[in-house]
């Protein structure tokens, strides 16, 4: 007979930038086997007085190959998976919550890669970040989200898809990434770049400058 109980764990983040003079906050999700120490390195580039970067990890660790050597870390799996999916509902409304206490950033942004990019995908949808811009990066839309659902933040944020043209995860399937996008209610602007499965910077930067043109204008 399979038994629950609710326990509380240590999760840990890491940032990037100044909290105190930043105008926008990020809250980028990183993908599977990857942590969060490396992954947000890919936002550097973003100016750090404007932007304060932060990158919670994934509470599932393990070793990427074998039983020692280099370390991973995981947002969930098959196994459990409706109990992951709401523990790191949990884990990432508190962490919003106090991230925002204190401070009311001008714009909010929510980036998911890969793996994390249906975690990402599923708290925009329920959470309490409410992101002004979402950006799934290399993702799939999670089929549990479907269009029968309200997307009621979805037609309120600014929405990107970005993907590489050699991504090797979605060969031959971007007419059906395109189709599925056309039928949501909410629009999506899709943004491909010369390259694999990676976070692209020029193309961040580029999303993110026409974020900033929309703010602006």
């Amino acid at each position: 007979m399979e038994n629950k109980i609710t326990i509380s764990k240590t999760a840990r983040y890491f940032t990037h930038g100044n909290a105190e003079t930043a105008e926008n906050i990020w809250i980028v999700l990183h993908g599977y086997s990857q942590l969060a120490e490396f992954f947000i390195r890919k936002f550097k580039k973003l100016d750090p007085e404007k932007n304060f970067v932060v990158a919670p990890e994934g509470l599932h660790h393990f070793y990427r190959k074998g039983t020692s050597g280099r370390v991973g870390a995981s947002w969930m799996t098959k196994e459990a998976r409706l109990d992951d999916i709401d523990d790191n509902h949990k884990y990432l409304d508190e962490l919003a919550a106090q991230l925002l206490k204190n401070k009311n950033y001008k714009q909010r942004y929510l980036l998911g890669f890969s793996q994390g990019g249906a975690t990402a995908s599923r708290w925009h949808n329920n959470g309490n970040f409410n992101a002004d811009h979402f950006i799934l990066w290399a993702s799939a839309f999670p089929s549990d989200i479907s269009t029968e659902h309200n997307h009621a933040k979805m037609l309120k944020s600014n929405n990107y898809f970005a993907i590489g043209s050699s991504d090797e995860f979605f060969e031959g399937k971007m007419v059906k990434v395109n189709q599925f996008f056309d039928k949501q209610e909410f629009a999506t602007k899709i943004k491909t770049f010369d390259g694999g499965h990676d976070i692209d910077i020029p193309t961040l930067l580029e999303i993110y400058a026409e974020c900033s043109s929309l703010i602006n204008s």
